[in-house]
């Protein structure tokens, strides 16, 4: 009986796992044997890190608004810590906009935080 190889998936396979590799420098985006672990290790780096770019922008966003607030004569701990204290549910990501693109808005905000911290102390004195 003849051998069988499925000739055509097995061209279409590695004709695939090569378009992946287009791009790549040297035998990594010409031979196959290479490209297949090229394109293996870019998956999983790809995969991982769209998983980091989110604690990254996190890390942006805060060091901006961290930024913003010592503007203002305030840190950020402090900053968020009025935030929930005067009930104002923003996230970082638009906190980080609002101090970016409009800086008088931004102080009105940080003027509520302050405002709530102090009323938050007034209330722990009197307690």
């Amino acid at each position: 009986m003849p051998r069988a190889t499925n000739s055509p998936a097995s061209r279409a396979r590695r004709k695939r796992t090569l378009l992946r590799a287009k791009g790549f420098r040297g035998f990594r985006s010409k031979l196959f044997r290479y490209a297949k672990d090229a394109v293996r290790k870019a998956m999983t780096y790809e995969y991982r890190d769209r998983k980091k770019r989110k604690g990254q922008f996190r890390r942006l966003w805060t060091q901006r608004i961290n930024a913003a607030c010592r503007n203002e004569d305030m840190t950020y701990s402090r900053f968020i810590e009025g935030l929930k204290a005067a009930g104002i549910e923003a996230d970082r990501k638009i906190l980080s906009d609002i101090a970016i693109t409009d800086p008088a808005a931004f102080s009105a905000i940080v003027a509520q935080a302050k405002k709530a911290l102090e009323a938050k102390a007034e209330k722990a004195k009197t307690a």
